[in-house]
């Protein structure tokens, strides 16, 4: 399990098991721009060909954040799924991703 707080808001945390070849990555709290890496890190730490990135406890997301998960759907291609909360899905709908492939429903 790999968990990543380095000094950065209390209130955010990025933790990651892999089972089956599929990392689970959860975070919560806000993902910005001094976060937003350490989600990808987090996302991509372990040797697992997939992920689900459990977004649903996350509060605050930026354009930081989108970039970085941008990113990690350029790595993983249709092998990633996002589990997104009310405010991700919002900003993903305001930045016109909300029909992308890899965006589940809300948990």
């Amino acid at each position: 399990m790999f968990v990543d707080h380095q000094g950065l808001d209390p209130h955010f945390s990025a933790t990651s098991a892999v089972s089956d070849d599929r990392a689970l990555v959860t975070v919560t709290g806000e993902v910005d721009m001094s976060t937003a890496d350490a989600m990808f890190r987090a996302a991509t730490k372990d040797d697992a060909s997939a992920a689900t990135l459990d977004l649903r406890g996350v509060t605050f997301f930026d354009s930081a954040a989108i970039h970085a998960l941008l990113q990690l759907a350029e790595f993983y291609g249709e092998r990633l799924r996002v589990l997104p909360s009310l405010q991700v899905r919002r900003v993903l709908e305001i930045s016109g991703l909300s029909s992308q492939p890899w965006l589940g429903t809300e948990g």
